[in-house]
This record gives C-alpha cells, sequence and structure tokens, in this order.
C-alpha cells in the first residue's frame, strides 16, 4: 500500500537535493592501514595484558592442564556444592573436568534451562572462541564449534572463555580480515560493565559479572 504524497516532505528533499548538488563520484577507501604488528612486541603478552586491564582474570595453560584449570575456576565459584554449567552441544568433552552439572546447548534438543531465568540459575557457561585481538584485549565469537548461541554467553554470572594462542590477532584490521563476516559475532573486552555520570562503575548489567580467559598455548 503506497502512503500519500507530502507536498511538504517532496518540496523540503527537493531543496537539500539541490543544495547539496550532485552526489560524487564513488571513491576507493584503503584497506591497508595498521596490519602489521610491531616487531618487538610479544602478542600474547600484550593481550593478557589489556584482557586483564579489563579485569578479567587470565589463566595460561597447556591442552594437558585446561580441564583441571577450568575445574579450579568453577570451584572457586560454586564451592558448597556441584557447579551447574552449559555448554554447546559440541564442546569437547574433555575440556570439563568431571563433577560438574552439564547443561547442554544444541539446535536440534531444546535446551532444558531455555529462557533468561533458566540461564541465570547457571553458574557458569564455557565456550570456545573465534579470535582475539591483542592490541584491544577484546575476544570475538561468532557461533562456531565450542561456542553455542549468543544467549548463553550473556546470562550466566560466569563466562569461562578458552582462547587458542594462534587466533589471536595483532590488531582489530587483523582480527576482521581473519572472521567470516556472515556470521553473527560478539565482541567481549572484559565482563560486563556500565558507569553511570558520576563514574560509579557496576558490573554484570547486560552480561557475565566476571570473566576468566584460559589462553590455551
Amino acid at each position: 500500500m503506497s502512503l500519500p504524497s507530502d507536498p511538504a516532505r517532496t518540496e523540503v528533499l527537493a531543496r537539500i537535493a539541490d543544495a547539496l548538488g550532485p552526489a560524487p563520484a564513488a571513491v576507493d577507501v584503503p584497506r591497508d592501514y595498521d596490519i602489521d604488528p610491531p616487531a618487538d612486541v610479544d602478542l600474547l603478552e600484550r593481550f593478557v595484558d589489556r584482557v586483564e586491564d579489563y579485569r578479567a582474570t587470565v589463566h595460561r595453560v597447556g591442552p594437558d592442564d585446561l580441564a583441571e584449570t577450568i575445574g579450579r575456576i568453577l570451584d572457586a565459584a560454586v564451592s558448597d556444592r556441584v557447579a551447574r554449567v552449559v555448554v554447546a552441544h559440541d564442546l569437547e568433552e574433555a575440556v570439563l573436568p568431571e563433577g560438574v552439572e552439564r547443561h547442554i546447548d544444541s539446535p536440534e534438543v531444546p535446551l532444558p534451562v531455555d529462557g533468561p531465568d533458566g540461564l541465570d540459575a547457571m553458574d557458569a557457561v564455557v565456550t570456545t572462541s573465534a579470535a582475539a585481538i591483542a592490541d584491544t584485549g577484546t575476544i570475538v565469537l561468532d557461533g562456531g564449534p565450542g561456542q553455542g548461541r549468543r544467549a548463553i554467553t550473556l546470562v550466566p554470572d560466569l563466562h569461562v572463555c578458552i582462547v587458542r594462542a594462534h587466533d589471536v590477532h595483532a590488531t582489530v584490521p587483523r582480527a576482521v580480515r581473519a572472521l567470516d563476516a556472515t556470521r553473527p559475532q560478539t565482541w567481549i573486552s572484559g565482563p560486563s560493565a556500565t558507569s553511570d555520570i558520576e563514574l560509579d562503575r557496576v558490573e554484570g548489567v547486560h552480561g557475565p559479572r566476571t570473566l576468566h580467559v584460559v589462553l590455551l598455548t
């Protein structure tokens, strides 16, 4: 259904078009900026420094220590009972230690704790990641293997995120080039936090209040 014409609106738009003149020709925008990392900077050290500056906790571990490290994180967060953890359906079983209560998020089988209230009852979410950026301490999730839906990383109060060392890129442009632009991306820079006009920091307003980054080297 077409809307009735508005003579006043048409006249205003015509005057704007006359004042602006013809649209300029399209130009090519250079995209080769800031892609070379500094030769004297350790990318992993810079990434750890930036992440910790956001008040997140970083654990540098090897593959053999991954499950044990995650177990210590969960034990510290939930000391009086078995931790309830939500994970993606395709997260490797060996990532989580024994003795945790797993809740699987699967596109085929509805999650028993689906919905904000159910997810809020989870003690933690454990995911992998798609990329990370040393310059900014940012972690990118895109719903790939081991990551699950965006919802499971936004509601639980504790997010344990596994970052592989080879997925850490020096700068934002390098990370963007490595990512699939057609996938739904979530960019995380530290735990959820905001502040009011008086700069009073409040954590956990729109996402996990606590972030543990397990850097797998």
